[in-house]
């Protein structure tokens, strides 16, 4: 069926003519309430757990990592209940959503929040849940929460919210299962992914500290410090002027979080001349560490420079390290990493107004690594085909994101029929 046959154009695209668009205070159970002003305190098990817009990702889901507690006497009539959908009212994550899981447990919403419940004889809430995650949803959003202030919806605005609607509540229904169940196969990518993550993690701590040793390998272990093994060199620094123009340069952030950096990296320019070029170079091998961050986590993070780099320099807010030729190349990009030497690290930092960490620090930090080339290598292919896993399902994960997406735009507007 073609938008030229069987649709109508509304103020939500192209429907189905047997669709209706109604709004949201058309289809609600009760008005829409806002929820409890209190503030957080750390979590309990004692106390209700409470819900802020901080606590729901940009997809939907509470987030469980660092969930708060409020405890105040009005806590009880703030509970939400099965098939509560609450909008974020206010700030950069204005129209922001979460549908209640009474998986999640007991759960009290706060002020910043708005909750609403559909008539379940109208409107199927699952299948406004998925509504409100369209770029339709969101061009709404951005038109109707502009301020002189900070964005904001408030529940009257709310209720002005369209939606298409089809014609029974078995075709929302249905709608709304094939969407659940890409989502189920999304959580269980995404769980399969941490689960993944945290393999590696406990990999890198038993094999970079020598208390697993690989079948094969016997040799001693050598523990020494940085400055023992390799000399370090701040970065370049120019003026603003010199930027923009001139020979690739290596910034703060094409190290902050990426491992690797090589020819393909999308690198900025600097106004560099031959002696900076040959004092400043990189070859394959040398590792950038950040020499300061906002975060303490963030000080220290490498980046391994995965070949030589033709005229090529880096800022001076990087240091240069460039081993004695003792390490494999690919254990690098792991021993730096490992949680052990990353907590020397934020040690050995120093914080004012941001965390920082300077050559004589790091010179001091000691290493404790195989002796063997052979068996760096070793230690470092079984993390590698670890990542390599974790990125294949990462991969995965983007493509049922994708098809939810694109299912989302087929199914919410009509251009995809279930019964």
């Amino acid at each position: 069926m073609g938008l030229e046959n069987g649709f109508k154009q509304t103020d939500v695209g192209n429907i189905p003519i047997d669709w209706q668009v109604k709004i949201l205070g058309e289809c609600l159970f009760r008005n829409p309430n806002y929820g409890l002003n209190a503030a957080a305190t750390s979590f309990k098990n004692s106390l209700p757990t409470y819900l802020r817009i901080t606590d729901i990702s940009e997809d939907g889901k509470f987030l469980k990592s660092d969930k708060v507690s409020v405890d105040h006497p009005l806590s009880k009539f703030y509970y939400l209940e099965e098939g509560d959908l609450v909008f974020a009212r206010t700030g950069a994550s204005v129209g922001k959503t979460y549908l209640y899981d009474k998986n999640d447990g007991e759960l009290v919403f706060a002020g910043f929040l708005i909750r609403v419940q559909a008539n379940k004889n109208i409107l199927d809430s699952n299948y406004l849940k998925f509504w409100t995650q369209t770029n339709i949803y969101s061009n709404w959003i951005r038109a109707n929460s502009m301020r002189s202030g900070q964005p904001g919806i408030n529940g009257m605005e709310y209720k002005m919210l369209p939606i298409p609607v089809p014609p029974t509540k078995a075709e929302q229904t249905a709608i709304a299962t094939a969407l659940s169940d890409t989502d189920a196969l999304i959580t269980s990518l995404e769980k399969l992914i941490a689960k993944k993550r945290n393999i590696k993690q406990g990999a890198m701590q038993e094999l970079l500290n020598g208390r697993e040793r690989l079948a094969g390998f016997s040799g001693l272990w050598k523990d020494l410090s940085l400055g023992e093994i390799g000399e370090f060199r701040n970065g370049i620094n120019k003026g603003k002027e010199d930027f923009g123009f001139g020979f690739p340069f290596v910034n703060l952030m094409d190290v902050f979080g990426i491992p690797t950096i090589n020819s393909k990296s999308k690198l900025g320019l600097v106004n560099s001349n031959p002696v900076d070029r040959s004092t400043y170079n990189l070859k394959r091998g040398d590792v950038l560490f950040i020499r300061s961050s906002v975060k303490p986590t963030g000080v220290g993070l490498t980046s391994l420079v995965d070949e030589d780099l033709s005229d090529t320099v880096y800022s001076g807010f990087l240091i240069r390290y460039r081993d004695f030729d003792v390490f494999d190349h690919l254990f690098k990009k792991y021993c730096f990493y490992e949680e052990g030497f990353r907590q020397k690290i934020m040690d050995a930092s120093t914080v004012s107004a941001n965390t920082n960490i300077n050559q004589e620090s790091l010179k001091r930090i000691r290493l404790s690594f195989p002796t063997e080339k052979t068996e760096q290598n070793a230690i470092a292919m079984i993390l590698n085909d670890m990542d390599m896993e974790i990125t294949s399902l990462e991969a995965k994960l983007e493509k049922f994101k994708k098809l939810k997406f694109g299912m989302m735009q087929n199914l919410l507007t009509g251009k995809i029929r279930l019964v």
